[in-house]
């Protein structure tokens, strides 16, 4: 695997919504990061809405699904993570996101679990949004926050520009 692929790990602690991590499948897919799925899932990872969302991209995904968090945390550790939350004091450009980090989103309808939240809390990053906004989309605050960790480590092994296409109208 390339550089950018052992840069960011993306974990979905018990996702619920098929389309959500149908896109952050794509968002991972497109940045060379890797996605973990923390079971139980809300859905079949087979589910025709699951990759309709990740398109052809989902043969470029590295993928990773534990039975539970403890499987996970046993086969990972927990040296280099970090937990988003609309919970936490700090918010994600406050942090260092170290090489090869873990960035973990809870499920759509509560979030991390408390006593993650709780162990970890110098840990906890947040997206910072109005006081009265409940929480932005999972796919788009996964988004959000792994394109911070890859520009903090200059985008590496991504493209760095395009090409413009010019159209004859």
């Amino acid at each position: 695997m390339g550089c950018v692929s052992s840069m960011l790990n993306i974990v979905l602690v018990e996702p619920e919504i098929p389309q959500n991590t149908g896109n952050i499948a794509r968002t991972c897919a497109i940045s060379g990061s890797r996605l973990h799925l923390i079971e139980p899932l809300g859905f079949d990872i087979s589910e025709k809405a699951v990759k309709r969302a990740g398109l052809d991209y989902w043969s470029l995904l590295d993928i990773t699904v534990y039975r539970n968090i403890s499987s996970f945390f046993e086969i990972n550790g927990d040296k280099h993570i970090w937990l988003a939350t609309t919970k936490a004091s700090q918010n994600y450009a406050q942090v260092h996101f170290e090489d090869g980090c873990f960035l973990l989103f809870g499920k759509e309808t509560a979030g991390l679990p408390a006593n993650l939240l709780a162990k970890y809390k110098d840990r906890c990053i947040r997206i910072p949004m109005i006081t009265n906004a409940r929480s932005m989309n999972l796919g788009s605050s996964v988004a959000v926050i792994c394109y911070e960790a890859l520009r903090q480590h200059g985008f590496q092994g991504l493209m760095s520009s395009g090409e413009a296409v010019h159209r004859n109208d």
